[in-house]
């Protein structure tokens, strides 16, 4: 008998208790709850040649881009060979795709599979992260869009599908569509933390800074508990406190549920980096934090593969003083030019001018960082993240056009930024660059 999963898509190799596992697995995904993996490996345990099992476990390694991922999941694809369908055979090749750093080429199959079929929630949520990673604003609404009409809000999933939506509306610029979905998600799974994420990203952008801050304390009983995405949604709130002003609550935020726990998962220590950075460009001294953050980093290095991990762990090294960390990002960057993976492109199109600059500026070479972030300012969503992430690398061009003193650049530049997000602090900083110059 061919089993059906919760969305009627065929499935091979599983027992009906196996598939269970497997949706048990999907739904803590979807909503980010902890450990998805658990689930899986018992499902597999008890169905080793369950094929959506296999892919799920790979994605959920392999999007994280921490080094070990790759490792992790080989079995994984070799035990899923067998594929009993031509879905779950283009799963496979999404697999190999994505365990050679071939995002693109992952991208691409898994939009096909959703193209056929719409209701594969795992082709679905696996490629709305690599579009995250591959930067691709477009494809995070619109791989959702073409989606959703095959959906209903009785379908299995609809929270996610909402949540994906929004944020994907969300880094196109259509904000009040963003949050619309982003709070619908809420009220069908208010523990969706990529709901959270999205409706965060939507006041971070639009500077309701204050709104941010209330939004956030008030539901973080839901988005912080057992939530896997819980330090991303902590680094939004903290922000919101930057924005206002308020570095000491964002100092303690990194003390607690930032980096009070040392994380060794790459996106916590993004955060992690990304945070104690904005406060190095308002001067604020974090005495031996860097350390703390460079020490974490250090085992990434030799196999990291992700220009945009690259660029924070720069960040940390630099500022910490590790001048042979400095050294051995600078190696990996250079042996990945001469790869065959997506990160090559990653590199040339801004990646490695971006590292470069977080080191120049801890030298205090703000010219340099001026020469080497405007050419790529502009096209840094090629290397992955989100708008609100690459902000720092607008935020580092302006800090240093101050410092270097060039008046004329800092006044365009602060302008612009008030232009683009009329409220709070952008104002604020705006005035005060016009008022120095």
């Amino acid at each position: 008998m061919t089993l059906k999963d919760h969305r009627g898509l065929a499935v091979t190799g599983a027992s009906p208790a196996a598939l269970e596992r497997f949706e048990n697995a999907l739904a803590l995904f979807n909503r980010f709850g902890v450990d998805p993996v658990a689930e899986l490996d018992a499902a597999l345990a008890d169905s080793p040649g369950f094929v959506m099992a296999h892919a799920l476990r790979a994605y959920l390694h392999l999007v994280g881009t921490d080094p070990i991922g790759p490792l992790a999941v080989r079995h994984n694809l070799e035990a899923a060979r067998a594929a009993g369908n031509a879905r779950e055979a283009a799963h496979i090749l999404a697999m190999e795709a994505m365990i050679d750093g071939r995002w693109r080429n992952a991208a691409r199959i898994l939009e096909d599979v959703a193209i056929t079929w719409p209701l594969d929630l795992v082709a679905v949520r696996a490629g709305h992260f690599v579009d995250y990673l591959l930067g691709d604003s477009r494809m995070l609404r619109d791989r959702i869009g073409r989606a959703l009409p095959a959906w209903s809000p009785a379908t299995p999933g609809w929270h996610a599908m909402l949540a994906m939506h929004a944020f994907g509306l969300e880094e196109t610029g259509d904000y009040a569509r963003a949050e619309r979905q982003g709070r619908k998600a809420l009220e069908i799974e208010v523990r969706d933390g990529w709901a959270w994420h999205a409706v965060a990203h939507v006041l971070e952008m639009q500077g309701r800074s204050e709104e941010g801050v209330r939004l956030m304390n008030e539901g973080a009983g839901h988005w912080s508990r057992d939530n896997m995405l819980a330090v991303h949604n902590w680094w939004h709130l903290a922000l919101y406190h930057l924005d206002l002003g308020d570095t000491a609550e964002a100092l303690r935020l990194f003390d607690g549920p930032i980096y009070g726990v040392k994380s060794p998962i790459a996106f916590d220590m993004v955060d992690a980096s990304a945070l104690l950075w904005r406060l190095k460009l308002l001067d604020v001294d974090v005495g031996g934090r860097w350390t703390e953050v460079a020490e974490a980093w250090a085992p990434c290095q030799p196999d990291n593969a992700y220009a945009f991990n690259d660029m924070h762990a720069m960040m940390a090294f630099a500022s910490a003083g590790r001048k042979d960390d400095v050294r051995l990002v600078r190696s990996v960057q250079s042996s990945a030019r001469d790869s065959l993976g997506d990160n090559r492109d990653f590199l040339l199109q801004g990646g490695q001018a971006a590292t470069e600059a977080m080191a120049a500026f801890v030298d205090g070479d703000y010219r340099r960082v001026i020469t080497l972030l405007r050419p790529v300012r502009h096209q840094a969503y090629r290397f992955g993240g989100s708008h609100a992430q690459r902000d720092i690398i607008d935020l580092t061009l302006l800090e240093a056009a101050i410092r270097a003193g060039d008046r004329d650049l800092s006044v365009a530049l602060a302008s612009e930024r008030a232009d683009a997000k009329p409220h709070g602090g952008a104002l604020l900083l705006a005035e005060r660059v016009r008022r120095a110059a």
